[in-house]
């Protein structure tokens, strides 16, 4: 095992067992060094990991904010994985289509309207009615649209996948807007979609809202192919 390794593996074990929690500091590299019996350059490259994966923020000065700080966003690394994947050409458009039928609908099955932030999902959607609204802004707030409806599952670890395919989704949906000749009645029609999904999810009609979702990302893919 490389050094930096041992301290990648030191850190998941200590968040594993919790003795390390969010918000908490690491030890000083010199400690670690002397703990792990690793080099300090190994400290430092496994941190340089860890803040790439949003494991981590690394910050300079005195405080209570700087140091080393478990900050635990996952997303991040997902994201950034997810991201790679699909710039080197080993995920497909249609593997995302399918991935997101498969999260936003089972989201859809378990949503719990009670728990559904629906004020937030419908400024989204207001703020997409506007005509002067360009495509990749209007897509971007598809996205997050379909961001926010999945969190009504109350599901951390979909809720966090979501969130890291935030980026991929509207950036495969942005690409695939450049076939579209009349974009005015396409974005009306995902509008229309978009509302009446959301009132399925608040109406509790789980089931409704699952069709809705699955037609309407299906819809697109084959709208803009």
């Amino acid at each position: 095992m490389k050094a930096h390794q041992i301290v990648l593996e030191w850190v998941t074990n200590e968040l594993r067992s919790g003795r390390l929690r969010v918000g908490d500091h690491l030890p000083s590299e010199r400690t670690l060094s002397q703990s792990l019996e690793v080099s300090r350059s190994a400290i430092r490259e496994a941190f340089r990991v860890l803040e790439v994966l949003g494991t981590i923020r690394t910050s300079t000065g005195s405080g209570p904010t700087s140091g080393t700080i478990i900050t635990a966003t996952g997303e991040q690394g997902l994201s950034l994985a997810l991201n790679l994947q699909i710039a080197t050409r080993q995920v497909e458009a249609y593997d995302m289509v399918q991935l997101r039928i498969l999260l936003e609908t089972w989201c859809a099955t378990n949503a719990d309207p009670a728990l559904g932030d629906w004020d937030a999902a419908e400024q989204v959607l207001n703020r997409m009615d506007d005509p002067a609204l360009d495509i990749p802004t209007f897509l971007r707030l598809d996205t997050e649209f379909h961001v926010i409806c999945s969190s009504a599952a109350n599901n951390p670890l979909v809720s966090i996948m979501m969130d890291a395919l935030r980026l991929s989704i509207s950036d495969q949906t942005q690409t695939r807007s450049h076939a579209v000749e009349n974009w005015d009645d396409l974005g009306a029609q995902l509008r229309s979609e978009h509302r009446a999904i959301l009132q399925a999810l608040k109406n509790g009609e789980n089931e409704l809202a699952a069709s809705q979702l699955e037609q309407h990302i299906t819809g697109y893919y084959e709208r803009t192919a």
